[in-house]
């Protein structure tokens, strides 16, 4: 088969990128609109599985809590044995434990399975990513990391539409039962299209106490902001603590050498601004993972929207990111991540003020369209050129870890505030069964997490100072290194450094 490649990568333009592009963009695209997809469900699932509140957060919070706690070992996976392998291992495992949600009997196993899911996540999440940053040409990658942030924000905004008529028509079991055709046409056209890449100077057995101090961390944590009220969950959360500085010290210690590799490389910290914009990016979507959880719950329950209506209002977002978001990248590669990212992140904080107003016999387009379309503007303009950073401001043989440390981030933000804001601002018991304690409860989250965007938009302002995307000889040139001695910030490959970039392997 011959191959549209230059010397660093694959061409976007060519047949080839447009499939690799497809098939990431539809694999974590399968993990984005299940993390949404569920939300429409909620209602219906509590009332026949009879869950409380709390089952209710552990729906959606199992699922997040293994994907938050394994993507880091996610990431490592695919550097060392292979993204386009791991990544289709971890499709094949979605598709497994999705069906095994379809047909959970009670919360219980319906929460086991969740979990399940998660795993498969982790495994396809970073994978996805990374492939785009270890097989495109390096000026082709801001684009392709828009387009990808750009449908996968379809899919997460197609959920709840398409969760909607799946629960009016099917029943809510067939939100995780579509997930498997989507995963067999994923698998087949990834092992068609998908170069194999991977770190070749990688080496050390697996950091597998890291892995596990990780999730452990933050089940604990998770556990205590749920389920409090009592001692146990106090020292859960406490114990979490713990093992969350144990983690910390045990990273540091590994990557300074020896017979095991750090699960994250202190290195891929070298860059300040690799580090602020996974702060973030922990902020962030704190917020918009409360705003996920909530907003459609809100509407169903006290605005009475049918579950299609309700999961049809995201519809603006959706098209929104559809159509911006790679010009979105493609202007930060011009003027720098930094101004869009802040003025996106503030039109965030606009669009939930705005959703505060949604309550009991509130209107589609009066209440609700210009809060969503506002909201969506500001992720169109923020979530490409943030991606796109993170990528950019760490080393290209860090491309698995890099992508699985800000999914981590992300997934930990959203994971930490759906737990403990709905208890603090009341949403307990069968709170979502009222809808005016719902209501109470929503407003005051909506401004909680508007609060939050807005400190996430200053710190980009303040700490996000240069153009990493920028393609042009610069600030990165005069580091360059020869073959396996990669420098941080990430190599540009050039003419006369085809070399360098051993650890990609062309197809």
């Amino acid at each position: 088969m011959m191959v549209s490649m230059d010397k660093s990568g694959i061409l976007l333009s060519s047949p080839r990128g447009r499939w690799v592009l497809f098939t990431t963009v539809l694999g974590s695209g399968m993990a984005f609109l299940d993390s949404t997809v569920v939300n429409v469900a909620l209602p219906r699932l509590g009332e026949e599985l009879r869950a409380s509140m709390s089952g209710l957060q552990w729906t959606v919070n199992a699922y997040t809590l293994t994907l938050a706690g394994l993507i880091l070992l996610g990431g490592s996976l695919g550097d060392r044995y292979g993204r386009r392998k791991v990544f289709t291992i971890g499709v094949a495992w979605f598709a497994l434990a999705s069906a095994l949600c379809g047909l959970a009997p009670n919360i219980e196993t319906l929460v086991l399975a969740r979990a399940l899911q998660g795993i498969g996540g982790a495994l396809l999440t970073p994978g996805s990513l990374a492939i785009i940053q270890s097989s495109f040409v390096r000026e082709d990658r801001p684009r392709a990391v828009g387009a990808w942030s750009g449908l996968g924000g379809l899919a997460g905004a197609l959920g709840p539409l398409l969760g909607g008529w799946l629960v009016e028509a099917a029943g809510w079991r067939w939100v995780f039962l579509i997930n498997l055709p989507l995963a067999a046409l994923v698998i087949a056209v990834a092992v068609r299209h998908v170069p194999e890449t991977r770190d070749e100077a990688v080496d050390g057995r697996f950091d597998v106490l890291g892995a596990a101090l990780a999730a452990l961390s933050l089940a604990g944590i998770t556990y205590g902001l749920i389920e409090r009220g009592s001692p146990v969950p106090l020292v859960a959360a406490a114990a979490g603590v713990v093992l969350g500085a144990v983690f910390v010290v045990a990273e540091v210690h590994r990557s300074r050498g020896g017979p095991v590799s750090a699960l994250v490389p202190v290195r891929v910290f070298a860059s300040r601004e690799f580090t602020a914009v996974n702060v973030v990016t922990l902020i962030m979507y704190a917020a918009l993972g409360v705003v996920t959880f909530l907003l459609i719950v809100e509407l169903q329950v006290a605005a009475h929207f049918s579950p299609i209506a309700a999961g049809s209002s995201m519809l603006p977002v959706m098209l929104l990111m559809l159509l911006l978001s790679p010009r979105s990248g493609e202007l930060a590669k011009r003027v720098g991540p930094r101004l869009p990212m802040t003025v996106g992140i503030l039109l965030c904080a606009g669009g939930l003020l705005l959703m505060s107003r949604v309550g009991p016999g509130s209107s589609y387009l009066t209440d609700v369209l210009p809060a969503v379309t506002l909201f969506g503007l500001g992720l169109s303009a923020a979530v490409a050129p943030l991606t796109a950073t993170v990528l950019a401001t760490a080393e290209e043989r860090y491309a698995g870890v890099a992508s699985g440390v800000n999914n981590a981030v992300a997934r930990t933000g959203s994971l930490l505030a759906v737990a403990a804001i709905p208890p603090l601002v009341g949403l307990t018991g069968s709170a979502y069964t009222s809808a005016t304690a719902f209501t109470a409860g929503f407003r005051t989250a909506m401004l909680v997490s508007a609060a939050m965007m807005a400190c996430s938009a200053i710190l980009t302002f303040v700490t996000i100072r240069t153009n990493a995307l920028s393609g042009a000889p610069g600030r990165h040139e005069p580091e360059r290194k020869a073959a396996c001695e990669l420098a941080a910030p990430p190599l540009e490959p050039g003419e006369d450094d085809e070399h360098a970039d051993g650890h990609r392997r062309n197809p």
